[in-house]
């Protein structure tokens, strides 16, 4: 089944016949807060070997869009299916223990005296950190196998509060991944982090997105530098409404990125990365 094909300044009519065969559908989704609208009118879906980006400045409603998708918020107006529930009639606790979600609040969360391989593995209890629940061998080998991809495996042992910004990135997204989701939220992974941890994120974001077996993934982000390689659609948002979305290379246009930022942007595609800059 085929994205929807990119638009422009205004969201369409949602075609899918059916939110059991989607990840995620939602259809005329609006999200208000008092006299302020987060998101409105928003239709869209993704399959489940798909990879989105959604990009926006601030206050676009980006991170209304993936609470929603984290089952972490219902909307306002329209509807919300997640892996084949409707938001509103299904038990969102259940729900959210198929969904990983790695985002800067968890990260304040952890506290800085946990095990790094424990607080990957106490995922899946939906604990943050080990307290008297037993684990397996095979849990406790998903997590180191988990911290190795990320390249974490040799800080296993070490307190979470003793790593840099870019290394606790790549633990929670460890993290997210321990209870095998069939969705993976990342809410703006890259923030903070200097040169050589942002593209050691991106490198091993990519590796991810590239392998048939990960699951259906999000990633919000503020900057088009920081789109992983294999990430397959783009949504692109501006003050709770749709500029673009669809397939990368019919959205990431300078048209629809001068749209979305406000200003008039020149938009580069070098060796699978892109980058922009005021024209």
């Amino acid at each position: 089944m085929s994205a929807p094909d990119p638009i422009i300044g205004q969201t369409v009519a949602a075609p899918w016949s059916d939110p059991a065969d989607l990840v995620v559908r939602m259809d005329r989704v609006s999200v208000r807060r008092g006299p302020t609208t987060l998101l409105r009118a928003l239709d869209w879906a993704m399959e489940l070997d798909e990879r989105w980006v959604v990009l926006g400045p601030n206050g676009a409603g980006k991170t209304t869009l993936l609470r929603l998708a984290a089952a972490e918020l219902h909307p306002t107006e329209g509807s919300v299916h997640l892996l084949g529930e409707r938001l509103g009639r299904t038990d969102v606790f259940e729900l959210r223990t198929r969904i990983g979600f790695c985002s800067y609040a968890l990260a304040t969360r952890v506290p800085g005296e946990e095990i790094v391989r424990d607080v990957v593995v106490s995922a899946g209890y939906a604990l943050l950190g080990r307290w008297r629940e037993r684990y397996d061998v095979l849990d406790l080998h998903r997590a180191e196998g988990l911290l190795d991809t990320l390249g974490m495996a040799a800080l296993a042992g070490r307190r979470f509060g003793t790593l840099s910004e870019g290394e606790r990135k790549r633990v929670l997204i460890a993290r997210a991944l321990m209870a095998d989701p069939e969705l993976l939220l990342l809410d703006e992974p890259a923030a903070g982090l200097d040169l050589g941890g942002r593209e050691d994120l991106v490198a091993r974001l990519s590796g991810l997105a590239l392998d048939a077996d990960a699951p259906a993934s999000v990633l919000v982000t503020h900057h088009v530098e920081e789109i992983p390689p294999g990430y397959t659609h783009g949504l692109l948002l501006r003050d709770g409404g749709v500029v673009a979305q669809g397939l990368l290379p019919g959205v990431m246009t300078e048209e629809n990125l001068s749209a979305t930022f406000g200003l008039p942007l020149a938009v580069r595609f070098d060796d699978g990365r892109y980058s922009a800059r005021r024209r």
